[in-house]
């Protein structure tokens, strides 16, 4: 099959390799379409010499082979998945790899172009709000007679930031509070003016953002919750600025960092997707084999909606143009997806 790996630069080689096989809690698909984020390329430059590797992880496609102990999916089930980041069987090739808690099936109204765009942001926002700032959740959603639940979302038109803002109003958590640049039409389209849900453009200077998320606070209520998807270019500081600092929350998403700036006071955690594969020391696999479920579910009800895609033309030879265009910053309110069938020298390309 073909493969592309990813080094440096960024820069990628398509190469070929033997389809995977199964271990006895794992799932193959042939990937239809692949999900692409910026970690694919920023793990590369940290890589040092260690060889170039596939580093994709958002798999959309139909199940070709599974484990012995997997009972839940069949070949042809129609599934996607988030495949075990630095594990090998990652979604820029012809046929992955993932566990069976991390896959999950695709409605038939979810394309497997949208699938692409879901696996990894989801399962980042749903960790950073239910588990990590431990919000209320939307099995339980709040009462309409609750008092305020003030929520900052920085990078909100992000696919994490978007599905954050989702999530969070299926748990009626309000008002949101999302800082976002360009796509705030898209951030609009996400939120509940009605309940005081705002916008504050991260464009502005620091002292104009400050303030838009002070008086986005309704009258005498504090802010104790922040989400912040960006986690650089001052973007944590400026959150630090309101967020009260005797019971504020704060998690954040890049790792490598102290953020040695946000006082002792505010409590802050790093959100780690890959404890989902118990990757890091905390072992999340339930939790994620209850949400990606969960979203399932959202997709069919029609109330979790995937970020919107851009497919980047060229299938996996594609996949160098979308990483480079992610690390430039050109990526707003999109995810960068690959068609694997278009890849020169694919049956049927």
């Amino acid at each position: 099959m073909k493969e592309a790996v990813i080094a440096k630069g960024p820069k990628v080689q398509i190469i070929d390799s033997s389809i995977p096989t199964p271990g006895p809690d794992q799932v193959v698909t042939k990937v239809i379409f692949s999900g692409s984020n910026p970690k694919d390329w920023k793990r590369p430059e940290y890589a040092g010499d260690k060889p170039p590797i596939n580093q994709g992880d958002d798999i959309s496609g139909i199940v070709h082979a599974v484990g012995d102990n997997v009972s839940e999916f069949r070949p042809g089930d129609r599934v996607a998945a988030f495949h075990e980041m630095g594990a090998p069987g990652g979604s820029y090739a012809e046929y992955a790899l993932s566990e069976k808690h991390t896959t999950f099936y695709l409605p038939k109204k979810t394309s497997f172009q949208e699938g692409a765009a879901i696996p990894l942001a989801a399962m980042t926002a749903a960790l950073a709000l239910f588990y990590r700032l431990a919000l209320p959740k939307p099995d339980t959603p709040r009462l309409d007679s609750s008092p305020p639940l003030p929520l900052v979302i920085y990078g909100a038109s992000s696919a994490v930031g978007s599905y954050a803002i989702q999530l969070a109003q299926r748990a009626n958590i309000h008002p949101l509070i999302c800082i976002a640049g360009r796509a705030q039409q898209h951030v609009r389209s996400l939120i509940t003016p009605a309940k005081g849900d705002t916008i504050v453009d991260y464009r502005q200077d620091s002292e104009a953002v400050v303030e838009g998320i002070r008086n986005a606070l309704p009258k005498g209520t504090k802010l104790e919750y922040a989400f912040d998807a960006v986690s650089e270019k001052g973007s944590y500081l400026n959150i630090c600025k309101v967020l009260d600092p005797q019971t504020g929350k704060i998690t954040l998403v890049l790792p490598g960092k102290k953020y040695e700036e946000i006082p002792d006071t505010i409590q802050q955690t790093l959100t780690r997707v890959g404890d989902v594969h118990a990757a890091y020391g905390d072992d999340l696999r339930d939790f994620g084999y209850i949400w990606f479920r969960y979203i399932s579910r959202g997709l069919e009800e029609g109330w979790f909606k995937p970020q919107p895609q851009e497919v980047v033309p060229g299938g996996l030879e594609g996949v160098e143009t979308g990483l480079r265009n992610l690390k430039e910053g050109r990526a707003s309110a999109v995810k960068y997806v690959f068609e694997v069938g278009k890849t020169p020298g694919v049956s049927g390309a």
